[in-house]
């Protein structure tokens, strides 16, 4: 699957859960190759298509951008938009890392 190189956070991204929903929702709109205008939030990703291979490279791109070590099958344990928000919303308290989103 041919996806564009990740989309970093512009600096001083906010990590609220808003602001992370809007980020994941436009990641998983591209490797569904949807609109993002199509994602609900609250829809589970296995809904949508999303395949293990994509929830990997979402897994990914999450490490990349915000510089955290996330588990391989977080999109499953937390399986919609709003619950992987929220979960790294808890992430980013717990490594101290919510405002060094530059790399």
């Amino acid at each position: 699957m041919a996806v564009p190189a990740t989309d970093r956070p512009a600096k001083g991204f906010d990590h609220s859960a808003d602001s992370l929903s809007a980020w994941l929702v436009d990641r998983i709109a591209t490797y569904l190759r949807r609109a993002p205008a199509e994602i609900d939030p609250s829809v589970p990703l296995a809904e949508y298509g999303l395949d293990s291979i994509a929830a990997l490279s979402l897994c990914g791109d999450i490490e990349d951008a915000f510089d955290l070590v996330l588990e391989p099958t977080v999109a499953w344990d937390y399986p919609t938009v709003h619950a992987l928000a929220a979960y790294l919303v808890e992430e980013f308290g717990a490594s101290g890392n919510a405002g060094d989103a530059e790399r």
